[in-house]
């Protein structure tokens, strides 16, 4: 395994700056000159085993990613080991992770069958990586903007994230991550495109987890993995993530429409001034109740309702568009409590604790797999063996399988 000298440059250039890590502090983390980082990633000095092993823990990638020629030959499963901390150390997470993965395969190879064309998936936003997080919030902002206007979603609320996803040409589903891990997002040649988000979240932050794996997905396919944790959430790509996320799940003008229905986020004084037919003019104004545009918890909680979004993150997204001030959010923030009483009122929290809840997380990869065995089954194109082996990795009865199949058949 070997790779031209420039070619190993420019990887340890991008790893460093797509981590968020300075030259300075990359020569700090292996002992040497921030001159001597320069130079290797100009490809003007040798790197070590030993310095290489370094440099690939502090940028958070796998020592194989600088070194192999053809970086898509690697095993997913194996590249999900190296690149996630602990995982080997959680063995429910890893065996849910690569029950995720097999079914993809299964999926693209039942695809593969059925004649069905590629999965291109979504178009890819071809962004330069930001420099600055005031750069990464405007690159993730913009092109959630770009993004609704492609699917033509308006401003209305998205009811259906993960559907919508799926849509797209993304396998996606929710998995037992581990603790620190909130989604992941892997593109493969034997997958393609797979979105998984941590099955212990709220349902709130799952849909938040799924928008932010989604934009790794438009604005980061030529990493072949991208975890989401609490280890790295400093780099400008997770900042860019959060702040398409967060656009993509509360549009600017959806935000103003909720707010403007409940008559709150208005001026407290309005004025006009009106043309006459004699050629002169006239002014009139009025003003709002004294404390009537205040923004409350239940507005803030309405909003947070209405855009299927956690109280936290409706109170950033007020703060981000202006529609109150630093000082204001405290005060939300500070109410935080009442307004998810208010929330579970209308039952937006959903813990999913129990095992039949959790087996819903996946509800849609299950769906689209056991769709594609059906087809193939009802056109002859596999076994009723190969529809029970699939059948029993998705945890659905072999003789409902095969009457679902049957009957599919019989049409």
């Amino acid at each position: 395994m070997s790779i031209d000298v420039n070619e190993l440059a420019r990887r340890l250039r991008q790893a460093r700056e797509e981590a968020g890590v300075n030259q300075q502090d990359a020569a700090d983390a292996i002992g040497v000159h921030r001159t001597a980082i320069t130079q290797m990633e100009a490809g003007k000095r040798a790197v070590s085993t030993l310095e290489l092993t370094r440099l690939a823990t502090c940028y958070r990638r796998p020592a194989i990613w600088f070194l192999s020629e053809d970086k898509s030959d690697e095993d997913v499963v194996v590249a999900l080991d190296r690149a996630v901390p602990g995982l080997a150390n959680a063995p429910e997470s890893k065996r849910q992770i690569d029950r995720c993965v097999a079914l993809c395969r299964e999926g693209v190879s039942l695809e593969n069958l059925l004649g069905h064309a590629a999965r291109k998936g979504p178009p890819t936003y071809s962004e330069p990586l930001p420099q600055t997080p005031w750069e990464a919030i405007a690159q993730g902002q913009r092109i959630a903007e770009e993004e609704r206007r492609r699917l033509d979603l308006g401003v209305r609320p998205i009811t259906d994230l993960v559907n919508l996803i799926a849509e797209q040409g993304i396998w996606a589903s929710g998995a037992d991550l581990p603790e620190k891990m909130s989604g992941l997002f892997l593109h493969h040649a034997s997958i393609g495109l797979v979105v998984l988000v941590n099955a212990s979240q709220v349902r709130t932050r799952r849909r938040y987890s799924y928008a932010h794996e989604y934009a790794h997905a438009l604005l980061d396919r030529d990493r072949p993995l991208t975890v989401t944790s609490a280890d790295n959430a400093a780099e400008l790509i997770e900042k860019r993530a959060n702040a398409f996320a967060t656009a993509f799940l509360m549009p600017r003008e959806g935000v103003a429409d909720v707010l403007a229905a409940l008559e709150k986020g208005q001026p407290s004084r309005v004025e006009e001034t009106v043309f006459e037919a004699t050629g002169g003019h006239f002014d009139a104004q009025a003003r709002s109740a004294p404390r009537s545009q205040r923004i409350t918890y239940l507005d803030t909680a309405a909003l947070a309702h209405r855009f299927g979004v956690g109280y936290q993150a409706a109170v950033y997204r007020l703060v981000s568009l202006r529609h109150v001030t630093k000082a204001e959010s405290a005060e939300l923030l500070a109410r935080e409590a009442v307004g998810k009483d208010f929330l579970q009122a209308l039952d937006m929290f959903d813990d999913l604790e129990d095992g039949e809840s959790r087996q819903l997380m996946n509800r849609e990869l299950r769906r689209q797999v056991a769709g594609l065995a059906i087809e193939a089954y009802r056109r002859e194109e596999i076994s009723r063996g190969r529809l029970l082996d699939v059948g029993e990795q998705l945890d659905i009865p072999g003789p409902k399988l095969i009457a679902l199949a049957e009957a599919a058949r019989a049409q």
